[in-house]
């Protein structure tokens, strides 16, 4: 049935391009460059990508040799008598062109209109002992270690030597008044809508800021509402996170100064998926997405449901738990309200102090901290044990998001439950619990619902929202992004090899 769909992802069945429409493919991209070299007499083109090559190498190798050159070339096959390079290949096969280009090769041309190129291979980008940089707040215990840096030209290094197509487009504009901040917009053609492209660039483009010091602050000055907890832009330091993004047909920016990548439009299921989901079976990895949405909802709810219940419906606990509660807080002086929240204060204080000192220090501050400070509470009648129980493991349920923003976001709703909790009990959770869903359901990501396929709902978008099902049923790219191109991989040809393996075997 989707044959035809199919098809066009064989690179073997798409038409050969010619050389004037790769090169003007490849000009699409910010980083692509064409110099002229040579004497005053005679001048021959070279081309290549700036994020891939060496300048310094290209300046020695190939500049300078030219320079001194007192003669004119009549073939291409002459460069390789004239350049101290002993990787030279002359072709006119394009696709040779495009992969060996994509890899760091620079192209040399007699003539602009030649057809006839030399592929020169010089030292790659210097990416110096940061390039194995590995990410600092999100781990992964499967998968790439390497992270973004603050050098915007080894972020767009990295991104161009792990995506080797050249449909990868890089799009460089200048924001802020004062710092000129380079900001570079990454898709990949044929895949993005080219009106998410549009309105990222435009909102980009319309900044009037003085300073920017990071690519969160972009984050926030293009997001389509500034008044919200709920961050609308996924924000990572992670490589593959931002490739998954650019395949599913998302677009991302790169900031000079940040090791943070923006991509967006972003759904808040977004901010629940760990790239491990996709490392291990999809059976282990629906597990623990589902494990991960449901410490959200107990880090949210846990202790607002503690107050509501003891403050007015002790009547719903089981017998067998209601003496232990009332054991537990006989000596305590304080209504519940102000014991959870006593606690809740003393969690984010040591979270805080934890994430200011230095690693080592901050880690034993929050194991020793947390360890006295709560023997001490329940021993002084500040605070119950039972209560103790709960908050600790609400602030551990809080750490199974995968992105820090969205965490902040759930430390924050705790407390507008707790008081709503306080004043009304499980009517007030409720009414709580209502305004987040309207809030929720008015938030837009590049004017995206935030809430999408949850509403507008789109049942056959969940194959990869609570659950991660097979690769075989996940081909398809998301419709509410509206992708140019609707499969990301032909899953038949997977199914086709397993089975011609098995008639093998037998």
């Amino acid at each position: 049935m989707f044959k035809h769909l199919f098809k066009r992802k064989n690179a073997d069945d798409q038409p050969k391009k010619s050389l004037d429409e790769l090169i003007n493919q490849f000009k699409k991209s910010s980083d692509f460059m064409t110099l002229a070299i040579g004497s005053q007499h005679r001048k021959y083109i070279i081309t290549y990508f700036k994020q891939l090559v060496n300048m310094q190498s290209i300046e020695d190798k190939i500049l300078e040799p030219f320079q001194k050159l007192d003669f004119t070339l009549s073939s291409v096959h002459e460069v390789e008598n004239v350049l101290p390079i002993e990787d030279i290949s002359v072709t006119r096969d394009t696709k040779e062109i495009l992969e060996k280009m994509l890899r760091g090769y620079v192209m040399f041309q007699l003539h602009k209109d030649d057809k006839l190129v030399a592929l020169i291979k010089v030292q790659s980008f210097d990416t110096g002992f940061r390039k194995e940089n590995e990410t600092e707040n999100e781990f992964s215990v499967v998968g790439p270690k390497i992270g973004f840096v603050e050098d915007l030209d080894v972020n767009l290094y990295l991104m161009r030597k792990t995506v080797i197509s050249e449909n990868l487009i890089f799009k460089e504009l200048t924001v802020g008044n004062k710092s000129k901040t380079r900001v570079v917009l990454v898709y990949l053609e044929g895949v993005t809508n080219p009106q998410h492209v549009e309105t990222m660039t435009q909102r980009l483009e319309d900044i009037d800021f003085d300073v920017i010091f990071d690519s969160t602050m972009l984050d926030q000055l293009i997001s389509d509402n500034s008044s919200t907890a709920f961050p609308l832009f996924l924000t990572t330091e992670r490589i593959d996170r931002v490739l998954f993004s650019l395949l599913n047909g998302q677009a991302a920016f790169f900031s000079s100064g940040s090791p943070y990548a923006v991509t967006g439009p972003s759904t808040l299921l977004d901010f629940f998926v760990s790239p491990e989901d996709y490392y291990l079976p999809w059976v282990l990895g629906s597990f623990f997405r589902v494990i991960r949405i449901l410490g959200v909802f107990f880090s949210i709810f846990a202790t607002p449901l503690y107050v509501a219940i003891v403050t007015y419906h002790y009547e719903m606990l089981p017998k067998d738990l209601l003496g232990p509660i009332i054991f537990s807080r006989t000596n305590v002086p304080f209504p519940p309200v102000i014991e959870v929240l006593f606690l809740e204060i003393t969690i984010e204080l040591l979270r805080e102090a934890g994430a200011r000192l230095p690693t080592k220090v901050g880690q034993t501050l929050g194991i020793v901290g947390g360890i006295v400070i709560g023997q001490a509470t329940v021993e002084a009648a500040l605070t119950s044990n039972i209560l103790l129980i709960i908050v600790s493991l609400t602030a551990l349920a809080s750490f199974t998001t995968p992105i820090f923003k969205m965490s902040n976001t759930i430390r924050l709703l705790r407390f507008p439950f707790i008081l709503f909790a306080t004043a009304f009990g499980l009517v007030g959770i409720t009414f709580g619990f209502c305004f987040l869903l309207v809030h929720l359901l008015r938030l837009k990501s590049l004017g995206m619902p935030y809430l999408v396929p949850l509403f507008p709902f789109r049942p056959t978008e969940y194959r990869d929202t609570f659950l991660r099902l097979p690769y075989s049923h996940t081909a398809k790219r998301p419709s509410y992004l509206r992708p140019l191109e609707r499969f990301r991989y032909n899953p038949n040809k997977a199914n086709k090899t397993k089975r011609k393996s098995n008639l093998d075997n037998e």
